[in-house]
């Protein structure tokens, strides 16, 4: 781990555009320092992550609406994030960001022996179940033996709900736990809306959590066996509802009211409106039909 540079130095490379992450790893080591900002000196790793998180939509964002200029700055936000960790683990002692690179580096190393050769300098093809193997010799390495205890060992506690949920399932069917098909998936779904739907208002408010995320929990499996992407397929969602929704107020502007203004069954109207342009707009356009062939 280096030592902090004089003030002198300090100042001449935060005002070097051209060094970016010595330049951004040194902004941060001010910000950081007793006369830094007293907000970034009070983060810890806590009070960090969920900004980390925050930022990894952001950059799903920016690459879901194709805005690359979005996605530069979002990128940038995201890598800020690994800086200011390595930074704080650097002051306690732990590990400094050129750990951090220099250990992404060597994993990337070991896991694609198909590209850089094994540790002899072998090229050899990459066979299937290879880089499970892999990831369970990393493991074991590190001491985790209890990584073969299960087949769901290594899934992270900190994904998205619906992400955590389709790594746990698609686990258990590598070892033949599985529903056969999607319409048997759909049939669970079925069943567990029902129950929710039958028992909601005899249940504790706990109780309805626990139902909800059940049917929660096979919607995702739903999603796996259709190959859907749930949180993909959420944001798509999200972003539809919202650019409806500012639609309907629109429409209501127009008529010099506001949905407050309004009522249900006149913005549900407008929704339904809205949603049939969006049906016209999609609908594949007829094209002029093709001269018979005389070949057939």
């Amino acid at each position: 781990m280096t030592d902090a540079p004089s003030r002198e130095a300090s100042d001449a490379l935060v005002r070097d555009a051209s060094g970016a992450l010595p330049r951004l790893r040194e902004i941060m080591r001010r910000l950081r320092a007793p006369d830094g900002c007293p907000w970034d000196r009070d983060q810890d790793f806590a009070s960090i992550a969920k900004y980390t998180v925050e930022e990894a939509y952001e950059v799903a964002d920016a690459i879901e609406r194709g805005d690359m200029a979005d996605l530069k700055d979002e990128l940038g936000d995201l890598l800020l994030q690994v800086v200011y960790h390595a930074q704080m683990a650097q002051e306690a002692g732990l590990f400094d960001f050129d750990d951090v690179a220099r250990a992404v580096a060597d994993k990337m190393l070991r896991r694609h022996p198909h590209v850089f050769g094994d540790e002899d300098g072998v090229v050899r093809e990459l066979r299937p179940g290879d880089w499970e193997r892999m990831k369970a010799a990393e493991r074991a390495g590190k001491g985790k033996v209890e990584a073969a205890a299960s087949a769901l060992d290594g899934v992270a506690t900190g994904l998205p709900g619906l992400t955590r949920a389709v790594k746990l399932q698609a686990r258990a069917a590598r070892v033949g736990f599985d529903w056969p098909d999607a319409s048997d998936v759909i049939a669970k779904v079925v069943e567990e809306a029902g129950e929710l739907a039958e028992a909601r208002d005899r249940l504790t408010a706990d109780e309805v959590e626990a139902e909800f995320g059940d049917l929660a929990f096979v919607l995702a499996d739903l999603a796996r066996h259709l190959k859907v992407e749930p949180e993909h397929a959420i944001r798509r969602t999200n972003a539809k509802f919202e650019r409806r929704f500012r639609e309907v107020e629109r429409r209501l502007a127009a008529k010099g009211k506001r949905p407050e203004d309004s009522d249900l069954a006149e913005m549900d109207a407008i929704w339904d409106e809205i949603r049939a342009e969006d049906r016209a707009a999609a609908a594949p356009v007829p094209g002029p039909k093709a001269a018979p062939d005389d070949r057939m």
